[in-house]
């Protein structure tokens, strides 16, 4: 209950700090909640260099695919990776994981309930959910779920962002202390904007999300280990109807909640700072 009762506060409070940011824009169904239907999916070619993971830092070359769209009450956006694409034994992740995915549908409280909840700059609600999935290693694998509430908010410059707060539940964690779990809590938001547009329809955009992990005391008792943890990626990209090509500074902090410098697990822990992101996208 008290996990409830500090998510409902906290999204409380964040929900009046936005509401003098701009007015709303309620999603139209026009009386169908498939109206605004759309689909998209890109095939990434990844080159990730200084990614902070725990006990190394990784360079990579990997296969991404990439989705997400809307269909009626449903609004989705996912990836999966497939790491060391080209089989390099120079690779970081050669004879490591082979995949990671995220799953995360929203479930719109505004379609099911007939009910235009729009206020302030927040254009719709949902029932925000992520699932990420890791691939199984000598301790297990990962399994995580998130669930929370979720919105599409109207910001000056950005426009239309994605906030969501959820409560974090581990399914497995490669054998840590916080499985079969609720630990924690993550705020997260997501944006696209296109800032340069040209006359052939091409565009730069700037794009990239925020995740901060807080209050996971559970894994945070452990020795070595943090109550929160951050990523947050910035990208700059170049799109065509067909491509796009970019470059994202992504900035961590106490990634996978192992902390910064500790030598508690045996090696110095280098999961703070930033890594670097080059992608090539082909867009179907």
């Amino acid at each position: 209950m008290t996990m409830l009762k500090t998510l409902a506060a906290s999204t409380l409070a964040a929900t009046t700090l936005l509401t003098a940011a701009a007015p709303a824009q309620a999603t139209d169904f026009n009386g169908d909640i498939h109206a605004n239907d759309y689909k998209w999916l890109t095939f990434n070619l990844m080159r990730s260099e200084d990614n902070r993971l725990p006990f190394r830092n990784s360079e990579d070359t990997y296969l991404e695919m990439e989705f997400g769209g809307r269909s009626g009450i449903v609004d989705l956006y996912g990836y999966v990776d497939f790491f060391d694409l080209l089989d390099d034994s120079s690779d970081d992740l050669n004879d490591g994981d082979n995949f990671f995915a995220k799953l995360a549908p929203r479930f719109s409280l505004d379609a099911m309930t007939g009910y235009d909840l729009s206020f302030g700059p927040v254009d719709e609600l949902y029932i925000a959910t992520v699932t990420n999935i890791g691939d199984n290693g000598a301790f297990g694998g990962l399994w995580e779920h998130y669930v929370g509430l979720g919105s599409d908010v109207q910001v000056p410059w950005f426009g239309k962002m994605g906030f969501n707060l959820y409560a974090r539940y581990v399914r497995e964690n490669y054998g840590g202390e916080d499985e079969s779990k609720w630990d924690g809590y993550m705020a997260s938001t997501n944006w696209f904007k296109p800032f340069v547009n040209f006359d052939d329809g091409s565009f730069i955009a700037y794009q990239g999300y925020l995740d901060y992990k807080f209050d996971a005391d559970e894994v945070g008792s452990q020795a070595g280990r943090s109550v929160n943890s951050m990523e947050w990626f910035n990208g700059i990209y170049y799109h065509t109807q067909r491509y796009a090509i970019g470059y994202g500074l992504k900035y961590y902090n106490n990634m996978a909640f192992f902390t910064d410098g500790s030598t508690a697990t045996g090696v110095r822990q280098d999961t703070t700072g930033f890594g670097n992101y080059f992608s090539i996208n082909y867009k179907f």
